[in-house]
């Protein structure tokens, strides 16, 4: 009997034994994860669970009895040791797992402070696991001082929740501007009002010299040379694929686990989906981190393996919650030329980017419509005149006829 097994169990992994299930393979499946819950979702970790509005059940992805009724083996608490390619065996906890297929669905570890500028304080923090964020909690206790490390979404969510809660937040950034990497210039503007607006202190064009404390952090010291009293860190600055299993087993690397565009790696029977995978995209390749990603890929990859044959195509969207603002990404910015501003009302806004007269994404902030639309027309190949769209009066429906 065919076995298929999927080495982590986060969003990508549970959908891909899911979807084997569901499309009806019949062999063996089990889904090993390194952590003792099921899989959950991991976005609600930075925002409603860590306020405390989520209880830890509604973070899982399935009850585990769904993963019984499926017949899926699933090893929580439990981690791979090393992938033998020739034999086709995986060694987990002394035990070697006989493999036909082998799915890599490890997903991204995040980035830390060196242990010589104090990131291995107590008191210092990243956000990307349950543990992670249980470990935080405590610390959120109104008037508290809390410096943020890093001014991407994860670090700006993290600061909304600190400040809803009543922290006084701290954040810095040693780019020019928060968001530098990912957006333009007006979303940036856009969520430094927001934030600024609720009290938090952000710092641009300054980075951490080094954090202060014996055993413990209680301040930090910026490369401006101001210093900071601080109760706590929180380290939210970047993440990086977790390719180490497959390196070490050999699985060719590209900005991630390198993959065709069915999934398969570059070793026969084992293939990859989500963040610690890169992928043909549109003459080049790139690697997503997202859960729209993590779950049509790894759904592409159950089906492959059933002899499907079919290719990804990627549609990227991304969201984040800060405060009262849901921000929806629509494609990639990568190359762009030119931003439009199409303002509906007060409280939304988007932002359109093109590349000449080619659409390449939208930054909606409490606009679905716009978002919808925007997603629409860059998954059609369509791009409407940059004026239409600045025009408050053109209907946007009506630009998915056109």
């Amino acid at each position: 009997m065919a076995h298929v097994i999927v080495i982590g169990a986060g969003q990508a992994g549970s959908s891909c034994v899911a979807k084997l299930r569901n499309g009806g393979f019949d062999g063996e499946v089990t889904l090993i994860g390194a952590e003792p819950v099921p899989p959950y979702q991991r976005p609600p970790l930075s925002k409603s669970y860590l306020m405390g509005d989520m209880a830890l059940e509604r973070l899982f992805l399935r009850p585990e009895i769904f993963y019984e009724e499926l017949d899926i083996t699933l090893r929580l608490n439990t981690r791979v040791d090393a992938i033998d390619t020739q034999a086709r065996q995986v060694s987990v906890d002394g035990d070697m797992l006989v493999y036909d297929d082998l799915v890599l669905t490890t997903g991204s570890e995040p980035n830390r402070l060196p242990a010589a500028i104090g990131g291995q304080l107590d008191g210092v923090h990243v956000v990307r696991d349950l543990a992670d964020v249980d470990g935080m909690a405590p610390r959120f206790v109104k008037g508290a001082k809390v410096l943020i490390v890093g001014g991407g979404y994860i670090g700006l969510e993290a600061a909304a929740v600190a400040a809803k809660q009543g922290l006084q937040v701290t954040l810095v950034e040693m780019s020019e501007r928060i968001l530098q990497r990912v957006a333009a210039p007006e979303t940036s503007d856009f969520f430094r009002s927001l934030h600024q607006g609720h009290g938090v202190d952000i710092r641009e064009g300054v980075g951490l010299e080094t954090l202060l404390g014996e055993g413990a952090v209680s301040g930090a010291r910026l490369s401006d040379g101001s210093e900071l009293a601080v109760d706590f860190v929180i380290v939210g600055v970047g993440i990086r694929p977790a390719t180490g299993l497959a390196q070490a087993a050999g699985v060719a690397l590209d900005n991630g686990i390198s993959v065709d565009a069915q999934g398969r790696t570059s070793v026969s029977g084992i293939w990859a989906a989500g963040d610690c995978c890169s992928f043909p995209y549109r003459g080049g390749r790139i690697r997503l981190e997202s859960v729209p990603n993590a779950i049509e890929q790894a759904e592409l990859v159950a089906e492959n393996i059933m002899a499907a044959g079919k290719d990804y195509v990627a549609k990227p969207w991304f969201w984040s919650d800060q405060y009262d603002v849901k921000l929806q990404i629509a494609g990639l910015n990568t190359g762009y030329d030119r931003v439009v501003t199409r303002r509906t009302d007060a409280d939304s806004v988007a932002f359109w980017y093109y590349r000449g007269e080619e659409l390449l994404a939208v930054d909606a902030m409490n606009d679905p419509r716009g978002f919808m639309v925007g997603k629409r027309l860059i998954e059609a190949g369509k791009s409407p005149a940059p004026d239409l769209v600045a025009d408050t009066g053109t209907d946007l429906k009506a630009l998915l006829k056109a």
